[in-house]
């Protein structure tokens, strides 16, 4: 953007500070926001050796850039790489290689966090306190940003000369502002909201879905339900798996396969559904009249209005007013 504001024919100075550092580092950006979800999504994460090998195309052309700096200032002292006077940022095959680069990691991202959100719906009954939904508008944003610019290739093949192409910027601007709100919105409601004190290991939640256990489903099936009406478990809101395990003397993936397969829910809206049928029961014994909605909610183990309901109306397909409109 420096180059529109008039660097380029500023002075010699800033043209050449415009030429030699490379600004735009396109095949960076995929993989940090990669390992950034990543991250996110898995406190237990940590970046290892293996790892740095998706940043050697950002490495290759940051090393190119050094040999073009050396050669046209130190060695030839002349623009001999920049005799056409182009930037190399800018160049079509560096951009285009930035865009399939961006495209990829963006696309590793999305499975990524689709994966942890199916994952973490079977072992923890606040799957909504701890999904993240601003990353997934965050890489939907991201994706968007990138077909729009795989249409400006298209409408605008000469790469290099785009500087009248506003509607471009103005696009691109709107898309970063979104993604800059929703990213403070996120940080201030991480502030405001603690999170949840049980953060799963993402390794051990994908072992725990993709393991096969044989197991007497009617047996646990029933166990489940009796410690659930019995002691009322779903009232704690950090309930998770391995505490139902630990409840049956059991393991988690036996409880997980015995709610898939009995249920045929997984863990989160099997905790739920018992919630909801609790609350249910409150209401029809006017309960609401002598406290809040939100107070039947969050004893019945619900962590939050938001996801109370959302859980109220997937399970009974009306709103709770509509409900209590209903009794009356």
């Amino acid at each position: 953007m420096l180059g529109y504001a008039g660097w380029y024919g500023y002075s010699d100075t800033t043209t050449e500070i415009l030429f030699f550092i490379p600004f735009m580092q396109v095949l960076v950006i995929g993989p940090v926001v990669y390992f950034y979800i990543r991250s996110l999504l898995n406190p237990s994460f940590r970046f290892s050796r293996k790892d740095c090998i998706h940043f050697i195309p950002g490495i290759l052309y940051l090393l190119y850039s050094i040999v073009v700096f050396i050669t046209d200032k130190i060695i030839l002292d002349e623009f001999y790489f920049y005799a056409d006077g182009r930037d190399k940022d800018l160049k079509a095959w560096y951009q285009i290689l930035g865009l399939f680069s961006m495209l990829y990691y963006l696309v590793l991202s999305l499975r990524t966090y689709l994966s942890y959100k199916n994952i973490i719906f079977n072992v923890v009954s606040y799957a909504d306190s701890i999904l993240f939904r601003w990353i997934q508008n965050f890489l939907i944003a991201l994706l968007l940003f990138v077909v729009l610019r795989i249409v400006f290739f298209f409408t605008n093949p000469q790469w290099e000369n785009f500087g009248s192409q506003f509607w471009y910027y103005l696009s691109f601007g709107f898309i970063m502002l979104y993604i800059s709100i929703s990213g403070y919105a996120q940080s201030v409601k991480s502030i405001a909201i603690p999170p949840a004190k049980v953060e799963p290991n993402f390794e051990e939640l994908e072992d725990e879905k993709t393991s096969a256990v044989a197991v007497d489903i009617d047996k646990w099936y029933n166990q489940i339900v009796n410690i659930l009406e019995g002691k009322k478990i779903f009232q704690n809101p950090q309930l998770t798996l391995l505490d139902v395990a630990k409840e049956l003397n059991t393991n988690s993936k036996t409880i997980s396969s015995s709610i898939n397969l009995g249920a045929k829910m997984n863990f989160n809206d099997f905790i739920n559904h018992y919630r909801i049928e609790a609350i249910k029961g409150k209401l029809r014994n006017g309960e609401h009249q002598q406290t809040t909605l939100l107070g039947i909610a969050l004893e019945s183990g619900f962590n939050s209005k938001a996801t109370f309901n959302r859980a109220f109306k997937k399970s009974t397909g009306i709103t709770p007013k509509n409900f209590i409109e209903n009794l009356s």
